[in-house]
């Protein structure tokens, strides 16, 4: 019997590298098996990972010192940085430039970067439309990813870059619709009549997998993938009818949603205002007819709300 090749998965335990788990995991007939890494490997997901036949194994990108052993005997890596937990640009970069290293090193023969757009060559940074963050970005947790390609070219690492989109996951807690006074759900996102490029989490998963089957045919390519790109508007009419609530939309202004200064606003304004001013770059660089190609269990918004109309229930009563 072959054995398989195992793909190191960063992110296991969150949505992305969550996803590529559940979808190796699934595949018992595949050639690949999963790695989680994981800086908290007792912790209740990577035990739940470890229960449905994945290998878990520590290490903190943070933390150079503790990648090698990740990556040791690995066909294949699943690599992503998470700059929600600290909102640093600069961060991101260096867990990106740690993660290239430790790939090279391993010679690993094939890795995924779940990476971004750089905005500001839509909206440079002396565009006067949205404000500069952390001195050198328009939207940090995009260009932050974006800057970090080269690192893994710089390397010589293997790898395709798989550009994501909003998660309609988020619709579950960051930017899920609150309830006005007047007891009514309002979805509020500073779009205007623009589409939101959204995807459902798993699919980055299944989406990853494919490219991993297609062996070397996307080593050096970009894959821009989204599951549907939708009005916000038409996203409430949706949810309106799938839970039999009414669910509206109310548009802001992007000045308008900085201006209520919640951890990110900055971040997220500017985010939602490059996915409005820049809708058909953003949009037509995520084909869903060839996204769908690589993965045919592909998400469409109606599908992932009748997979979690429960959880949406629950989320916002």
């Amino acid at each position: 019997m072959t054995a398989k090749k195992i793909i190191t998965v960063f992110g296991a335990t969150g949505r992305q590298g969550g996803g590529l788990a559940r979808a190796v995991l699934a595949d018992r007939d595949g050639d690949f098996s999963v790695r989680a890494v994981t800086r908290h490997p007792d912790g209740e997901q990577a035990v739940e990972l470890k229960r449905l036949g994945a290998e878990v194994v520590r290490a903190d990108m943070d933390d150079p010192s503790t990648l090698g052993p990740a990556f040791e005997h690995a066909y294949g890596a699943f690599l992503m940085t998470s700059f929600w937990e600290h909102m640093s640009a600069e961060r991101e970069k260096a867990q990106a430039a740690a993660l290239a290293g430790a790939a090279s090193h391993a010679g690993v023969q094939h890795a995924i970067w779940s990476t971004l757009e750089d905005t500001r060559e839509c909206v440079p940074l002396d565009d006067e439309r949205m404000p500069t963050l952390q001195e050198h970005y328009k939207v940090p947790h995009f260009d932050g990813k974006a800057e970090a390609d080269h690192y893994f070219l710089d390397d010589g690492v293997p790898t395709t870059f798989l550009r994501t989109t909003f998660f309609w996951e988020n619709l579950l807690d960051s930017f899920a619709p609150q309830r006005g006074a007047d007891g009514a759900l309002r979805l509020t996102y500073p779009m205007g009549e623009a589409r939101l490029s959204g995807l459902a989490a798993d699919d980055v998963g299944r989406t990853a997998l494919a490219v991993f089957g297609r062996g070397t045919d996307l080593i050096a390519a970009t894959v821009s993938i989204a599951g549907e790109h939708l009005k916000v508007a038409d996203m409430a009419a949706a949810l309106t009818e799938a839970l039999g609530e009414p669910v509206r939309y109310r548009p802001l202004s992007p000045d308008e949603w900085r201006a209520q200064g919640f951890p990110g606003a900055d971040e997220s304004g500017n985010m939602f205002q490059y996915y409005t001013d820049c809708e058909q770059r953003f949009t037509e660089a995520r084909d869903i007819d060839a996204v769908r190609s690589l993965n045919p269990s592909l998400q469409d918004f109606a599908t992932w709300i009748e997979g979690h109309q429960e959880r949406l229930r629950a989320t916002w009563t």
